[in-house]
């Protein structure tokens, strides 16, 4: 009978983060957290879901209105289909950004009283941002429907690579102004003045087309290869082009637009993991 033995490789050191990757050996704690970000967000509200219906419907009729109408910006080809498939694209980003920047500090309770990994927070927000932007696309496929809507594999795929870019970005992005936010809360003033900005710089109440006669073609291609930007134009792919079957959103280079796009959210995510770790040490003093 061999007597055992254990070398300190056989051992992990307690409380070390390996980031993300911690992650996947904690899915129930995280389904945990995903459920109770559903319950919270609707408690005590007697219409519940329907919200994530009713929201992005009224959003949609104030910018179709003021832009469509009013302005006169809708150029035919189904505008009221580019606008809402930008706009829920728009809505998970912002969505995503804005309640994983504050998820540290919403489970301050948890982050003092015992170790876990720290990223299911803002992780688990992304999730729950997810979740309610399932409703939005059940509705813009409806209305992509009536005004006739013919997909192809290429529709798809655009739709799954612009979802895999805004992803990334908001859990990177989230990652970096979460760890911030918990020690300096002007990080969510500053996330929301992003927003803001994101609204209305990307291509969702106007078409590419006109950014580019305002700009010169250097600054246009890095306009084009910003990964919100790209993935606005990955959803006009994959929802507004099959509607008036035009076969593409007549955007050159729109896919490797969005393999440049993945890289700088793949970057940020890199950088916002990096800091995070940097800072997650010091989060159950100072939240």
């Amino acid at each position: 009978m061999t007597k055992a033995t254990n070398t300190s490789r056989d051992f992990v050191t307690p409380g070390v983060s390996r980031g993300l990757f911690d992650v996947f050996g904690s899915t129930y704690l995280l389904s945990l957290l995903v459920r109770q970000g559903i319950k919270v967000r609707y408690r005590g509200s007697s219409l519940g879901w329907i919200w994530s219906y009713v929201k992005p419907a009224a959003q949609f009729a104030v910018y179709f209105v003021a832009f469509g109408i009013i302005f006169r910006m809708a150029h035919g080809n189904n505008y009221s289909v580019m606008l809402f498939s930008g706009l829920v694209a728009i809505n998970l980003f912002n969505e995503s950004l804005s309640n994983a920047t504050s998820s540290i500090v919403s489970n301050a309770a948890l982050v003092k009283k015992i170790y876990l990994p720290r990223e299911l927070f803002p992780l688990s927000a992304v999730i729950v941002a997810f979740v309610h932007f399932l409703p939005q696309v059940a509705i813009l496929l409806a209305g992509c429907i009536f005004f006739g809507y013919a997909p192809t594999f290429m529709s798809l795929l655009a739709f799954l690579f612009g979802l895999v870019i805004l992803l990334i970005l908001a859990t990177g992005l989230g990652l970096f102004f979460g760890s911030i936010n918990a020690k300096f809360r002007d990080a969510q003033n500053f996330v929301d003045l992003i927003l803001m900005l994101v609204t209305w710089l990307s291509p969702v109440l106007y078409t590419v087309t006109l950014v580019q006669e305002h700009l010169s073609t250097f600054w246009f291609e890095m306009y084009m290869s910003t990964p919100i930007t790209a993935a606005v134009n990955l959803f006009h792919e994959a929802f507004w082009a099959p509607t008036h079957h035009s076969g593409a959103t007549e955007i050159p280079n729109l896919w490797l637009y969005g393999l440049i796009g993945l890289g700088y959210s793949l970057i940020t995510l890199a950088l916002g993991q990096l800091v995070f770790t940097k800072m997650e040490r010091t989060f159950a003093q100072v939240v």
